[in-house]
């Protein structure tokens, strides 16, 4: 093999040509090995490709604590191999084996259903005949030939060679309407939080609670007024602006306290104290922070803990992959080093640094890596985290409403749930020379919500025999909360599934018959509806004139919930803060000149203000109403009657509420108006 590829690269051989297979995978991930499984249980010959040198992606090379969201969306594969992994060894509760107890499940797996595994072969180049892909040859000069391919990888690289369309980055708020899209500067958020609870007790202590947002002033400037290691200046963006901006990736590290398998964290080749400068303003702006607080550490099985970022300053590594989702491999090869050293030399500062705390020291060497995983590989993951990659423009976006209110699809192959979490995009300088953290935000709840088969696929004009089951057609924001491995598996599912189907029909994927597919994904116990959102109430369904919150503009952070029975499923509170600068604008065009009842819908509570402004602009001025919203909505426990008003046709009723001057949190759901008689 190595003498072929030398003859190949030297001009003097021709490709390899493997055997023909009916499906080739391309990205071993989760998601890969799901669809490539279940079409070889469908009788197809499955060969499944992977650039690195091992399969599993996050799930095998370091994310073990899965984010499940509501786990009753979760069925069919991803539940299969869930169980089986925490069935495979003792002590292990669903959802949190070990990367080494994953990889074993995947590989048993993959044996039972006959699927060829080809690893440490990356793409480089295909053939394609009109809007089909015909082969795909691999950097050793084998050429795979096959009737429907997958794109499984986190980048989306087979379809970036197809010239499928896709997006690197975050759009406007304008270009699909969503509130939280685009530019997204978080504001300073002081706290004050008690002890964290935790299975571990060298966890925890008094710190600031600061898992999104900004938690002090701290300066971003060194000596000379120039931004230190990680904070960018201030791009002067407008809110919600489009860039090609991704949020930050990071090594989702298994590690551990137990001294028969402890291996001390080791220092990189390339460590510079000077990159963490931010952090240690960081920990001196909260005395006594502990490791508990700098890192998310989720409990896994037999002592183990996945390490992930939370926070200002943590794993993750702000504005470090903006080249990486199109880079080639040399970038990304950069990208991947960049990382590790940055991270290793993160966790050799906290533990050796004599600027650190003595006691946060000795609470990060209390830490390391496990000597029983990730043993060929300096006992370091396998897996960069690359959280967004390119993202597919395909025969249906998902956005921020396919989430929270829109959240029923008719072709619908898999739920998902996970809040609306998008990690720190960059820190850049405020005009007082503060540091900001830029584009997260972890506080935005979604429904469970269908997936439609349409997000799957390419536009039918660009490639007939491609499916996209992780870098799927979908915004940035929805793809913050799509993002999750489950998810990603079950699409996985649902793309073997209809590989097969246009195999044995001979059709393009866009043409097979969508309700075979979920007639045979349900008898498969895939999950693709939740009977407990059937009386949900849909704005939708509602008489009248009515809009969402989510439809509405936000002026200020508002804070996502799902707390009593609101519209479509969700509602927005103030979190009590911020009085005077916070307001739901809803703007809705009438029909038909004439008197409408205006009515709002709120959640009642307690501690809600007595005194929410709400003003009516009508055709004859405007008016505002007090709603004391500690009262329940009298109509059909939904809404309240703000009053009867002119509007007239060619103007826009804007309704507005506000916190000005509030004495407890102001909520938001819907607004309704109904014709008067």
């Amino acid at each position: 093999m190595l003498f072929h590829r030398l003859l190949l690269l030297l001009g003097l051989a021709s490709p390899l040509v493997a055997a023909d297979f009916d499906l080739v995978v391309y990205g071993g991930t989760p998601a890969g090995l799901s669809a490539g499984i279940i079409a070889a249980r469908e009788g197809a010959s499955v060969v499944v490709i992977e650039p690195s040198p091992w399969i599993g992606g996050m799930v095998t090379g370091g994310l073990c604590s899965t984010d499940v969201g509501k786990a009753d969306t979760i069925g069919g594969f991803p539940r299969e191999f869930f169980a089986r992994a925490a069935a495979a060894k003792p002590g292990t509760p669903m959802w949190y084996a070990e990367p080494s107890v994953n990889l074993s499940t995947f590989q048993t797996m993959l044996q039972e259903a006959g699927v060829k595994v080809v690893s440490a072969q990356s793409l480089k180049s295909i053939t394609q005949e009109g809007t089909c892909i015909i082969s795909l040859t691999t950097s050793d000069g084998t050429t795979y030939q096959g009737k429907e391919f997958i794109d499984a990888t986190y980048e989306g690289d087979l379809m970036a060679t197809a010239k499928v369309s896709y997006i690197v980055g975050r759009e406007s708020t304008a270009q699909y309407g969503e509130p939280l899209a685009g530019y997204h500067p978080m504001p300073i958020r002081p706290r004050t939080v008690e002890v964290m609870e935790s299975d571990c007790p060298s966890i925890g202590g008094k710190g600031p609670s600061y898992i999104h947002g900004t938690p002090a002033s701290i300066s971003g400037l060194d000596a000379q007024g120039k931004p230190i290691f990680g904070v960018f200046p201030d791009p002067k963006h407008a809110p919600g602006s489009a860039d090609k901006l991704t949020q930050s990736y990071n090594f989702r590290i298994c590690v551990t306290q137990r001294a028969d398998i402890l291996v001390p964290f080791p220092k990189p080749a390339k460590y510079d104290p000077a990159r963490y400068e931010l952090l240690l303003r960081l920990i001196h702006a909260f005395p006594g922070v502990r490791f508990g607080r700098l890192f998310h550490l989720g409990n896994i099985a037999n002592g183990k803990y996945d390490l992930n970022a939370q926070g200002l300053f943590s794993t993750d590594y702000p504005g470090a992959n903006f080249d990486y989702p199109d880079g080639d491999a040399a970038t990304r090869a950069r990208n991947w080093q960049d990382h590790t050293d940055f991270i290793q030399g993160m966790l050799w500062f906290l533990g050796h640094d004599e600027q650190v705390p003595e006691s946060l020291r000795e609470q990060t060497n209390s830490w390391g890596l496990c000597k029983d995983e990730f043993a060929d590989n300096g006992h370091w993951p396998y897996a960069l985290y690359v959280r967004e990659g390119r993202r597919m423009i395909g025969e249906y976006v998902m956005v921020q409403k396919d989430l929270q209110t829109d959240i029923f699809k008719d072709d619908g192959v898999g739920m998902g749930s996970f809040l609306i979490d998008c990690h720190i995009v960059q820190r850049i300088l405020a005009e007082d020379g503060t540091v900001r953290d830029e584009g997260s935000f972890q506080d935005t709840p979604a429904l469970p919500y269908q997936i439609p088969y349409r997000s799957l696929t390419p536009k039918r004009a660009e490639c007939e025999n491609l499916l996209v089951p992780v870098c799927l057609s979908a915004s940035h924001i929805a793809y913050c909360s799509l993002r999750m491995e489950p998810v990603y598996m079950a699409l996985g599912h649902a793309s073997g599934l209809a590989a097969v189907m246009a195999i044995k029909t001979k059709t393009p994927v866009q043409n097979i018959d969508v309700a075979a597919l979920r007639k045979k994904l349900l008898e498969q116990k895939a999950v693709l509806e939740l009977a407990s959102l059937a009386n949900m109430v849909r704005s939708a369904k509602l008489p009248g004139i009515v809009m969402s919150e989510q439809d509405a503009e936000q002026i200020g952070h508002w804070t996502g919930s799902s707390y009593g029975s609101p519209v479509d499923g969700s509602s927005v509170h103030d979190a009590n803060s911020d009085k005077g600068t916070k307001s739901i604008v809803y703007r809705l065009k009438i029909p038909a000149s004439g008197r409408y009842e205006v009515r709002a819908s709120y959640a009642a509570a307690p501690n809600r203000a007595s005194n929410v402004p709400v003003s009516i602009e009508h055709a004859e001025g405007t008016q505002t109403v007090l709603v004391n919203q500690r009262n329940g909505p009298p109509i059909d426990k939904l809404f309240i009657s703000l009053g009867v008003f002119p509007f007239t046709a060619d103007k826009q009723a804007v309704i507005t509420v506000s916190n000005k001057d509030t004495d407890g949190i102001v909520g938001a759901d819907a607004v309704q108006l109904i014709e008067a008689k």
